[in-house]
This record gives structure tokens, sequence and C-alpha cells, in this order.
């Protein structure tokens, strides 16, 4: 598994279909908005959330990272925008 440093979080992305009136499938990678996930770790300087929250966070931030045939972003807090209430 995967512990992030300082003030960033481990996300595993949240994969959403959508399908255009033509069919075409476009996938949560080729839609700009939104982008959320589910954070799998945190850093020891990230206060504000905890494992297992489901959040919104700027697209285009972070770096994707594939361990073990899974993907991951690894984010920092500062991007993360809101949490989901459950």
């Amino acid at each position: 598994m995967l512990k992030p440093l300082e003030d960033h979080v481990v996300l595993s992305l949240e994969k959403e279909e959508r399908t255009t009136e033509s069919g075409i499938i476009l996938t949560s990678e080729e839609k700009d908005k939104p982008a959320i996930g589910h954070v799998l770790s945190i850093g020891p300087k990230v206060e504000s959330l905890s494992e297992g929250d489901r959040v919104i966070y700027q697209s285009y931030s972070g770096s994707k990272v594939k361990l073990d045939g899974n993907e991951y972003l690894i984010i920092q807090a500062k991007h993360i925008l809101a949490k989901i209430a459950k």
C-alpha cells in the first residue's frame, strides 16, 4: 500500500461512465468534471481528511500511479476541494 508523505493524499479514482446521445461512452478521464475519488491514505500533515472519505478534487492535479494492477492518484491535500457527505 502507498503511504503518502507530508501533506499528500492517496485517492482511488471513481470511474463513472456516461453515454452521449450517439452512443459514445465517455469515461471519467474524458470529461472535465466532477473529479471524484475515495481517500485511501493520508500523510502526517493532513488534518481535515480521513481514510474512506469521498472527495471532489481539482482535475489535472496530482500524479497517477499504477501499482499491482490498480490505479491511484497522489495529490496534495490543498487540491481537494470538498468532502461529499454520506
